[in-house]
Parts: C-alpha cells; structure tokens; sequence
C-alpha cells in the first residue's frame, strides 16, 4: 500500500501569505534556455528577498537537457552526450526536462508564509496531487523518494509506480527557487539517458501515458486551481526571460 495521499482540498490555503497578496503567476509560451531560466530566477528570489519584487510562479517549457543536482551521482549520468548537462543548484539528483514537461520555478517568500522546509516541500506535493485529482489521478508520496507518483496495475501483472512528477528546490535567504515538474507529454525514451532522481527500481509516466489526452493549457488550469487552494491567489504577470 502506499504510505500517504495528500489532499490539498481544505478551505484555506495551507501555505499561504499572511496578507493574502497574490503572487504572479506567469507563462512562456516558447521555451526558455536553461541557463536563462537560472539567472532570471535569481535574480528574481534576490530581488524578492530585498523587498524589491513580488513573489511569483513561472510555467515553461525547456529544450531537452539534463540537469545534476547537488546529490547528483556522476554513474547516474548513462548518456552524457544525448542532450545539453547543466549542475544545478537545487536539492535532489539528475532529472530530465524537455518539451512536453511542465516546469514550474517557484519563487516565495517563506518569511511571509511559514519558516518551515518541510511544510513547504509538503505544500508543493500537495499542489501537485491537487492538479493531478482535477484529471482523477491519484497523486501519492512515498518516503526515501521525492516527487509524486502514480500507482498502476494491470490485470495479471503486480502493481508498479511510476513518477509523473519532480521536486527540486532552492533556498536563499528564505526565497525560494527552482520548483516542480510535471509530466503531460514529453517523450518519456528521453528519460532513459539518466537515472532520473537516483531511482532504478521505478519508471516515468506523464498525464498522456496515462491515456489522458491533456494539453498543456488544461494542465496550466490545473496547476492554477490547485496553487490557489494550497498557496493563495495568482495574477496574471510577464513572465521572466
């Protein structure tokens, strides 16, 4: 069985800013090299953290590339060649990204929602098992494995889990960086030049996988629906690079 399913559904946000100001929320509607992505981000969490800029959440897409967190293990890198590898500050080891995959980068203030890394880490799973229920999947965490996953079973075969999204994040001076990403069509071979997040027993999936024909929009909406209800109100900003 697994351990735990978290639902977000509550009638206040559970990590939301004292004075409930919305954080922007924006969307790139081309992809965003890697490295502009970082230095945007930033730039951003130091900015917000010298009271200069607002909080704000940024959806896009990347060009297909590996980034190797600080846990990252070099013998997890199985194709270096395949695609453009970027170090990355964020917690957790290597993971994929590339069109297809939802990246979320969230940058919070923690000083005016809760001083607690664990019930931020909690608060971003729970926003990710919020989307997915909007689709009647069933999102769950597991202990010893960050990210959220799915159970499947078929007939005749022991059930498995699959991850259908990642969890990496930064922070810096109580800002933080770096954020989620969820699966909805990316072309899930390209996972297998990594060992994604250090785990060899499990597989990837994504919304489409899962026979759910979602676009990108629908997950957008979701992701939305489901921030407000953990984090608090969004408006709509220009995104970052």
């Amino acid at each position: 069985m697994l351990d735990r399913v978290l639902n977000p559904a509550t009638k206040a946000p559970i990590f939301g800013r004292d004075d409930a100001l919305p954080a922007g929320w924006a969307v790139s509607a081309a992809p965003v090299a890697y490295p502009d992505a970082v230095a945007a981000m930033e730039a951003r969490a130091a900015a917000i953290a010298e009271g200069r800029a607002g909080e704000v959440v940024w959806l896009l897409e990347h060009p297909p590339l590996y980034t190797a967190g600080v846990s990252a293990k070099p013998g997890d890198l199985l194709e270096p060649e395949r695609f453009p590898v970027f170090e990355s500050g964020r917690g957790g080891q290597f993971t994929y990204h590339g069109p297809g995959q939802r990246v979320a980068y969230v940058m919070l203030d923690l000083t005016k929602r809760d001083r607690d890394v664990r019930a931020f880490v909690a608060a971003l799973e729970a926003w990710v098992i919020g989307a997915l229920g909007r689709f009647n999947v069933v999102g769950e965490v597991r202990p010893g494995r960050v990210g959220v996953w799915v159970e499947r079973r078929q007939a005749g075969e022991p059930a498995r889990e699959d991850k259908i999204a990642a969890i990496g994040v930064k922070l810096r001076r109580w800002v933080s960086f770096h954020g989620v990403s969820l699966n909805v069509e990316p072309e899930l071979g390209h996972f297998s030049g990594i060992v994604p997040c250090g785990v060899t027993d499990h597989g990837v999936t994504s919304l489409v996988d899962l026979g759910l024909p979602v676009t990108m929009d629908e997950a957008d909406a979701a992701l939305r629906a489901s921030f407000e209800a953990v984090f608090g109100p969004v408006a709509d900003t220009t995104p970052l690079a």
